[in-house]
């Protein structure tokens, strides 16, 4: 696709947005499962992961978008990390599912409106656990651990400087 062919395509989607912002904000979501291993597994959806634009950005839906990959990364790096963390302190989990909604408003990426922010406005993570024989102290310092252990939420919340540039091959 050039670049013509990508304003055709999304010449509409930004006309839309401008009359309509609240078409442009759009929550996206992922889940993971834990399982008897320390692993969480995502649902993807696909065998490879092939990123592509959004469908509120253009894309047709057939491709992941990159969005959902980061909340994909975030749910896999928290159950992962809780599933460690309750091994660790041998804290009995029968089961748990991780959930990450992230509200973007796609105005800011397409630049439609350069008041809108480009990215996530905010992310909640969710653990809603199966742990009958688990006291609410160590429910508490599951959390607690998870949070501080978990590579991926403490770079989000860190607003890890990231630079980009621009290599010749």
């Amino acid at each position: 696709m050039d670049r013509d062919a990508l304003r055709a395509l999304q010449a509409p989607l930004k006309e839309r947005y401008a009359t309509e912002p609240e078409q442009a904000r759009v929550t996206l979501t992922a889940t993971g499962a834990l399982d008897d291993e320390i692993a969480c597994n995502v649902r993807t959806g696909r065998a490879l992961a092939k990123a592509g634009l959004h469908p509120a950005t253009g894309g047709d839906g057939s491709l992941l978008c990159s969005g959902d990959m980061l909340l994909e990364a975030l749910v896999a790096c928290a159950g992962v990390t809780l599933k460690a963390v309750a091994t660790a302190l041998e804290i009995p989990l029968a089961g748990a599912t991780i959930t990450a909604d992230g509200a973007l408003d796609f105005r800011g990426t397409l630049g439609v409106d350069r008041q809108a922010p480009v990215g996530f406005t905010d992310i909640a993570l969710r653990f809603e656990l199966d742990a009958p024989g688990a006291s609410e102290e160590q429910l508490a310092t599951l959390l607690k651990l998870t949070e501080r252990y978990c590579v991926v939420l403490q770079t989000l919340r860190s607003a890890t400087p990231t630079t980009a540039r621009i290599a010749r091959a």
